[in-house]
């Protein structure tokens, strides 16, 4: 049987395309290639995000650092100004990803897994709002622990992810959340209340995550999260 093409998005070296290089971490790519799907890495070509979302079975949007929201269609209720605290992403990546997100609109069972800025990505595509800097809105142990560490997260509905009320310890790495999750479903949370995944209950894989699953283990919500979703771009 062919296994599933998984296309995968890039990083900048630097967060610059003036630096010349693209970067991604090897978890994506391995954990696809254990789960059975062979993995295409994206260039930011905004031109052929169409292209690509039809050539690949799957798309998976990785993590990096923050939106540009002042960029945003202004109609969006995500556009408005950024955060003095913001790190803003290279804007040929940002419009890339988000033709890539156009794209996959148009065809109802193509798998999309956002990762981290990924999901931040899909909610503001789907009307959600951010967080832009969770410091002035959290306690600093609960900035910290999501900044760069582990903890535990809820399903707070069914889902790709599992049945409500099942936890599993998650890797965080990050400085903005999801604060509306717009046209989105929310189905998971930590238990300072973060809004941990998001997903699109009439699509058949269709889900955002806070976290890093590329970074963990072979459990539920990290290996094992990855491995459902090339599973569900096979049966495409």
């Amino acid at each position: 049987m062919k296994s599933p093409l998984i296309g995968i998005t890039l990083d900048n070296a630097d967060n610059t395309a003036d630096s010349g290089r693209y970067e991604v971490g090897t978890g994506y790519s391995r954990a696809v290639a254990a789960a059975g799907g062979t993995a295409l890495l994206l260039p930011h070509e905004p031109e052929q995000a169409a292209d690509y979302a039809a050539l690949c079975d799957g798309l998976i949007l990785t993590g990096g650092v923050d939106p540009d929201t002042a960029t945003l269609p202004s109609q969006w209720p995500g556009h408005g100004a950024v955060h003095a605290n913001a790190r803003v992403m290279d804007p040929r990546r940002q419009a890339f990803e988000l033709a890539l997100l156009a794209a996959a609109d148009l065809t109802a069972d193509k798998p999309v897994l956002g990762v981290c800025l990924g999901m931040q990505l899909m909610t503001l595509h789907r009307g959600g709002v951010l967080n832009q800097y969770m410091p002035d809105t959290h306690d600093a142990d609960v900035v910290d622990r999501h900044r760069d560490g582990d903890h535990a997260v809820t399903l707070t509905a069914d889902g790709p992810l599992g049945p409500a009320g099942d936890t599993a310890a998650i890797h965080s790495h990050h400085q903005q959340a999801v604060a509306d999750a717009g046209h989105l479903r929310v189905v998971a949370q930590s238990v300072d209340a973060v809004i941990e995944a998001v997903d699109d209950p009439q699509r058949g894989f269709y889900v955002g995550v806070q976290w890093h699953p590329e970074r963990g283990d072979a459990g539920p919500l990290s290996w094992g999260l990855v491995s459902r979703f090339v599973q569900s771009a096979r049966k495409r």
